[in-house]
């Protein structure tokens, strides 16, 4: 066995033999696979191994559509068959809701050119004869969704490393993991060491158990899964031909054909969860008892669908393991507070994405970024918060919810709350119906009283004229809104200044008392962030930038050593932020402080360290609403009389609190782009408009990256439309066309413009396919909307109100 590579890679599964042939495949020759027993084991060889492309999110889809198309390249590869079979799926929708979904779908589909269509009844009969099609709304079909054998595939993967120099031991545990100074690590096993630069934690059922080796806690837990396979069934050996699959959501089962029978298995409501206290070191290719009645609710829905399943003996039971995130989606990248260590976990269809999260992966590892933005799978998305009780909680609800639409804007419950602000109770007695951010709880909108439960679907919901009345609010009058969830960070001592300027791409202030806005540059050139930077004294700053991205921008602020004697320090759970903003905004803060705030004195991008309602702040002249307006930012402890003190001012003045709904809408109606949506390292800055805000007289990281593509033509420019809605808005993802059929871009946030009267969007448009004042068509729950390209946002487009 080697002593020395490059990578190491933990697991002998499916996900962690296509990791290494992703990088064998990209150069990385010197790599070697530890599997503490045989290939396979764990949740990989019992796996139902269905493959599907089209998924809610873009770029999820994206790399299904490659790993579906890789496994017939893999078998002309390595010569190793990998026992594809791809009849086509067939995806019906029984409800209204369901319909908007797989409508969605198919625009989606027809925009990046995937293959998945609306067929009709008599063609889906010709095609699966044994379903019953009553009381469908309508059918999807997907030519290339099947299955595959999952030895086969993992073997492929194995042999195609191994052809290309990668190494394979199995029956090797590792027994420990430690990182040395230089930043390799050394991986212990029975069988000697290997010193390695990286170490992949691809270890399924024992992802925990690896992670715990290196001081990493994983938010991750085991269930049970059952599916079974009928005996022969006559009507499938009358057919002759392949069946393709169904995927009958509403009725919350999956079902395929499985040689001469059927494949049918359930997420239940009755769930079990294993393993609690950690995965057994001697678990293998172990079942568990068979425990059908859980499934048969489920069952008997599939029985309705397919009559001939209801007469086939059960040949055989599958009741295995499988290991989920809170949010049933990958846990991904390199760990932020460790050097060269990088996670692949909780992966649950982990066949229609296997070949896509070993190409990721290799990319971020020898590249330092992947080209997909996949910051919905980044492991930074949770933190220490994430603990055991709220990842139990939120696992069931993602099992027992597997097939439910996952609605815009919607929160789920499960788990909450993780993290409080001190206001929370406060705000909870106000009528606030709160959101998650991080695992912090912050107001969505504010109900008439208090315990209102908000309602979901793709139409407009029980908050859409609550959120119109906090928008029109603030407009006429103010609004309060409490931004604590925003990361914010301090930066102190005599290299402070220098640092902030070898990070950012803009020259950070040099004067006390003023602030700018920021690009982060991502290693490919995109944008990996946005901040505001303020200086509050010598040597001394506040830096403040998406909380969601907290954990995610720690790899990046990791990059550039800090000088000597040069402090940086997290604050996100030290301080709380509030955001005044609205025509009344300087009325309002003048009751509550002695200092002078006339726009001479006190101008925008302005702050100064003050006292507000006997609270010490920092205030900040800037406002996310793109309205007249201040960032508060005070210790928590501070934070109810603070927020006490602005509510009862503002309700004085016609005003009162508002929801980070109402902010979604008054920042979209400004053309204001947001992290996570806009903001994005898969685009560049010239195409958001942010290339202003880039110094090239100065160096910054990533700064080669830029100038390689800042000469570049935009390949789409952010626009903002006005769209034609009577009882829907978009909210992101939706494809755009000209009304001639040519596909021009997608939508990446949307909302109801109280103010403006108007339906609006931010999305991107293919540069030379259209311009403002331009007729598209956005697919809004899944049909054609008309809709206008604006030259200009409709809000205050020369910021008039903001520098008031």
């Amino acid at each position: 066995m080697k002593t020395h590579a490059q990578a190491v890679v933990i697991g002998g599964g499916l996900v962690g033999c296509s990791i290494l042939y992703h990088l064998a495949k990209l150069g990385w020759k010197d790599v070697v696979l530890l599997e503490r027993d045989e290939l396979t084991s764990g949740s990989t060889w019992h796996a139902a191994a269905n493959i599907h492309g089209l998924h809610d999110n873009t770029n999820i889809s994206r790399i299904q559509h490659y790993t579906m198309n890789l496994y017939k390249a893999l078998e002309a590869e390595t010569g190793q068959g990998c026992g594809v079979f791809q009849p086509g799926s067939l995806y019906l929708a029984q409800t209204e809701d369901r319909e908007h979904q797989l409508r969605l779908q198919e625009a989606k589909a027809r925009y990046y050119k995937m293959n998945f269509h609306e067929i009709s009844r008599d063609e889906a009969e010709r095609l699966h004869p044994l379903v019953d099609f009553d009381g469908i709304r309508c059918i999807m079909y997907e030519p290339d969704g099947g299955n595959v054998d999952p030895s086969g595939v993992t073997m492929a993967y194995a042999a195609g490393a191994r052809a290309m120099g990668a190494e394979i031991h199995r029956f090797t545990p590792v027994t420990a993991t430690r990182q040395q100074p230089d930043g390799t690590w050394i991986v212990e096993t029975p069988n000697g060491d290997i010193q390695a630069d990286w170490v992949i934690n691809a270890a399924g059922l024992w992802g925990r158990e690896v992670a715990a080796l290196a001081g990493i806690d994983l938010p991750l837990q085991p269930t049970e899964h059952q599916y079974f396979v009928t005996e022969t069934i006559d009507e499938i050996v009358a057919q002759g031909t392949r069946l393709p699959s169904v995927a009958d959501r509403d009725g919350e089962y999956y079902l395929r054909q499985e040689g001469q029978g059927l494949l049918i298995g359930a997420y239940e409501r009755d769930m079990r969860f294993w393993a609690e206290d950690g995965t057994p070191q001697g678990f293998g290719h172990e079942l568990f008892a068979d425990d059908l009645d859980r499934i048969m609710e489920n069952v008997m829905r599939a029985m309705e669908r397919v009559p001939a399943a209801a007469n086939a003996g059960v040949k055989r039971v599958i009741n295995g393991p499988m290991i989920w995130s809170p949010d049933s989606s990958a846990l991904f990248g390199p760990v932020p507070e460790r050097r060269n260590y990088f996670c692949c976990n909780g992966i649950i269809p982990g066949f229609s994405q296997s070949g896509g999260l070993g190409l990721l992966a290799a990319e971020w590892i020898i590249e330092g970024e992947p080209k997909l933005d996949m910051f919905g799978w980044d492991l930074a998305r949770y933190g220490s918060w994430a603990g055991k009780a709220f990842t139990k909680a939120r696992v069931e609800d993602q099992y027992a919810n597997r097939f439910a639409i996952h609605f815009p804007n919607e929160e789920r419950s499960a788990g909450r709350p993780a993290r409080v602000r001190p206001a929370y109770e406060m705000q909870a007695e106000m009528g606030a119906v709160f959101g998650m951010n991080c695992g912090w709880e912050h107001p969505l909108w504010f109900a008439d009283e208090p315990g209102v439960t908000e309602t979901i679907g793709f139409k407009r919901q029980n908050w859409f004229e609550p959120v119109g009345r906090e928008v029109q609010m603030l407009r006429n009058h103010v609004g309060v809104l409490d931004i604590s969830n925003f990361a914010n960070y301090e930066i102190k001592g005599p290299g402070a200044q220098a640092w902030l300027d070898a990070l950012l791409a803009n020259r950070v202030p040099a004067e006390i008392g003023r602030s700018c806005l920021a690009p982060l540059i991502g290693v490919r050139g995109g944008v990996a962030g946005d901040f505001t930077v303020t200086k509050l004294a010598e040597d001394h700053y506040m830096m403040i930038g998406s909380g969601m991205a907290e954990r995610y921008h720690q790899r990046f602020f990791n990059m550039v050593p800090l000088p000597d004697g040069t402090t940086f320090e997290n604050r996100i759970d030290a301080l709380c932020g509030m955001n005044i903003a609205g025509p009344k905004s300087r009325e309002l803060l003048q009751r509550l402080t002695n200092e002078d705030l006339s726009n001479d004195a006190f101008r925008f991008m302005r702050s100064r360290q003050m006292v507000v309602a006997g609270v010490p702040v920092v205030a900040l002249r800037v406002s996310f609403t793109g309205d007249l307006g201040w960032e508060l930012h005070c210790e928590a402890d501070q934070q109810v009389a603070l927020y006490t003190a602005l509510i009862e001012a503002a309700r004085d003045l016609g005003g009162g609190p508002v929801g980070s709904r109402a902010l979604g809408s008054l920042r979209i109606e400004k053309g204001y782009g947001s992290w996570g949506r806009e903001y994005s390292p898969e685009y560049w800055p010239q195409e958001l408009g942010l290339e202003r805000l880039i110094k090239l007289d100065k160096a910054f990281l990533h700064k080669d990256a830029f100038l390689a593509l800042a000469d570049n033509e935009p390949r789409e420019t952010l626009q903002i439309f006005e769209m034609e809605a009577r009882d829907a808005d978009a909210s992101g993802g939706e494809p755009i066309f000209r009304p001639d059929g040519t596909a021009v871009g997608r939508v990446s946030s949307g909302a109801y413009s109280a103010h403006t009267g108007k339906s609006l969007a931010l999305g991107f448009a293919k540069t030379g396919t259209v311009q403002p004042g331009d007729e598209v068509e956005i697919y809004v729950l899944g049909q054609a909307h008309k809709a206008r390209i604006l030259a200009e946002p409709p809000f205050d487009p020369g910021g008039l109100r903001l520098r008031s």
